[in-house]
């Protein structure tokens, strides 16, 4: 984005640089009272249609993308963003000329001159954008859609909330449970096989929302640990609303741990890898449990919305 936005920045400097000077985006506008002479004298008929077809004219033929600045053309005017252009070996994808490193500065200088739309548009962000910070944006709108917050495998599954939940219950047979407080047990045959690593997710249902607890095994350095986390199923500033706490113990021994939950916008192993949970040695795991040769921890806990001061739902 840095790159793209000083490129913007540059066009600024340049010398006015007629559109038609590129042949495709010539021959698609409609024009009247043309004169050779006077560039300037140029008048566009149907400025809706105009637009439409700057909009396509900046869709990249390869990826589909909208392009941003450097925006590469071959010598017969075709266009590609700078992303696709290694990708098809230099070679233009419509005529197979070499591309060279020729930029096609009048399609940048139009786009620097654009608002666009979000492309979330049709999930309620309102935002219009001008063009060189529609990318930033909508890598940030809170209008995109979730990525599954499933942490054992690699789901590429996005969607909204009520799409997710649903999507965990029926395809990676997820425990649900309502209700704010929990119990549960977490018991492995051979706790020192933390190279396997294991995942395990429930959700619960509670003040209107759904938190995901995750519980699991991996190897912090040289050490093998499990941890248990938090994350909440939508926005982080509504996630800041809430609070949790985690307990584990035997014997009259404990650990606890209470923290914020995350938002599931940061991704399990960003969560995970920030140390941001309880955080158990496997030789204490193995003492909580009671059997040096099974694991069986018990983990309880509770969630709570900071702001209302409301008590855990039972």
């Amino acid at each position: 984005m840095a790159s793209g936005d000083s490129d913007i920045e540059a066009l600024k400097d340049l010398p006015d640089v007629s559109i038609l000077e590129n042949p495709s985006f010539r021959d698609s506008l409609d024009l009247e009272g043309l004169d050779a002479k006077e560039p300037r004298s140029w008048t566009i008929k149907n400025l809706s249609s105009t637009a439409n077809s700057i909009h396509e004219l900046l869709e990249c033929p390869v990826c589909m993308s909208f392009m941003f600045p450097p925006i590469h053309q071959c010598p017969n005017g075709h266009t590609l963003c700078s992303g696709c252009k290694a990708r098809v070996q230099n070679r233009c994808p419509s005529c197979r000329y070499d591309l060279g490193n020729i930029r096609c500065l009048a399609l940048e200088k139009v786009a620097a001159s654009l608002e666009l739309p979000c492309k979330n548009r049709n999930l309620g962000c309102p935002e219009v954008l001008p063009y060189h910070s529609k990318l930033k944006h909508e890598s940030q709108c809170t209008y995109r859609l979730l990525s599954c917050p499933y942490a054992g495998s690699e789901c590429t599954v996005v969607g909204d909330v009520p799409f997710l939940v649903a999507h965990l219950r029926d395809d990676h047979k997820v425990d649900m449970h309502n209700g704010s407080t929990f119990n549960h047990r977490y018991v492995k045959s051979n706790p020192h096989e933390v190279e396997n690593a294991i995942w395990m997710l429930t959700v619960f249902n509670c003040f209107g929302h759904y938190f995901c607890l995750h519980f699991e095994a991996f190897m912090l350095g040289t050490f093998p640990v499990y941890i248990a986390f938090l994350r909440f199923m939508g926005e982080d500033d509504e996630a800041k609303d809430f609070r949790y706490v985690l307990e584990v113990g035997h014997n009259g021994r404990k650990l606890i741990w209470q923290g914020v939950p995350r938002s599931i916008r940061d991704s399990h192993r960003k969560v995970r890898d920030s140390h941001d949970g309880l955080i158990i040695q496997r030789n204490m795991a193995l003492l909580f449990s009671g059997d040096r040769k099974e694991l069986k921890l018990r983990l309880t806990g509770k969630i709570w919305k900071e702001q209302a001061n409301v008590q855990p739902q039972d």
